[in-house]
Order: structure tokens, then C-alpha cells, then sequence
């Protein structure tokens, strides 16, 4: 087991499959030395645990929970591309989606749950560059999505 899988299981969290893509994509991309992923939803066993708007149907907290999840399928994306989690060198960028009720500013704490989770997990390597954007829908009526950008160690 990585040191970041056993971080993982200390934090009481077990990496999920891959989520499988909805449409023609892959869920992660290698490029050189970085990891691209597509945008996770928050599955859970390959379903939506809530639907809705942020500030409407969905809270600021069950959405910042469900951005930690999002965080944690991207992960198993990265892994599935790399193999093992230990090669992280550091998290460069993570884009967050909220499909937000139309007076909903609270975006930024929503993407916290992606970002608390990336540095809990790879503590200083989780530290990135971040961007919460308010959006109309989300595929499947997700309430969150996040995509992250990591760099790799070379060997």
C-alpha cells in the first residue's frame, strides 16, 4: 500500500474505482510529467448521492462534502494512470463547477471540501492553485464537479 493510500484508510476513506466517463472522454490524462483529470462527479457506487441546486436544493455543507468526494474520484483517476499515488509530486491546479441557485455567492467554500481533502491526503503536496466557478447545471443535475492538474516526481 502507497503512503498515500495509507493516509487514506488513516483518514477512514477507501479509494473508489475509477468512475467510468459518461461520454468520450478518459477520466485522466498522463502528459509528461502532469496527470490531467476530466471533471469528477461525486459518485458514489456509480451513483449521484443528491441532485439539485447549491443554495437551493442542495446545502453549502452537502456540497462541500460532496466536493470531497469529487476529490477523492479524482485521485482514483490519477492512480489509474500512474499506478501509484506516491508519485505525486505536488497538486498544480483545482478547478471546481457548482451548479449554483441564481443568488449563490458561496462557491469558493463548496470547492474547499476538493481542496481540505487534497491536503489532508498529500498535506504540503496537496497545496495548488484553485478556481470555484458558479455554473447553471452540471451533468447528470451534479451538484459539484472538480478537476485537478498534478505534477508528477520524475524519476
Amino acid at each position: 500500500m502507497s503512503a498515500v493510500e495509507a493516509k487514506l484508510t488513516q483518514l477512514g476513506l477507501t479509494l473508489p474505482a475509477v468512475v467510468p466517463p459518461l461520454a468520450a472522454y478518459q477520466p485522466a490524462v498522463l502528459s509528461g510529467p502532469y496527470v490531467y483529470t476530466s471533471g469528477q462527479l461525486p459518485m458514489v457506487e456509480g451513483k449521484l448521492p443528491v441532485t439539485g441546486k447549491v443554495g437551493a436544493e442542495v446545502t453549502a455543507e452537502e456540497a462541500k462534502d460532496l466536493a470531497r468526494i469529487c476529490a477523492l474520484n479524482a485521485l482514483a483517476a490519477v492512480k489509474s494512470v500512474v499506478g501509484d499515488l506516491d508519485r505525486i509530486a505536488r497538486v498544480v491546479k483545482v478547478v471546481g463547477f457548482v451548479a449554483s441557485a441564481a443568488d449563490f455567492t458561496g462557491q469558493p467554500g463548496v470547492v474547499n471540501g476538493a481542496s481540505e481533502l487534497l491536503g489532508e491526503v498529500l498535506g504540503e503536496k496537496g497545496v495548488h492553485a484553485r478556481s470555484a466557478v458558479g455554473v447553471a447545471v452540471l451533468p447528470l443535475d451534479a451538484p459539484v464537479e472538480v478537476e485537478i492538474q498534478v505534477e508528477l516526481v520524475q524519476p
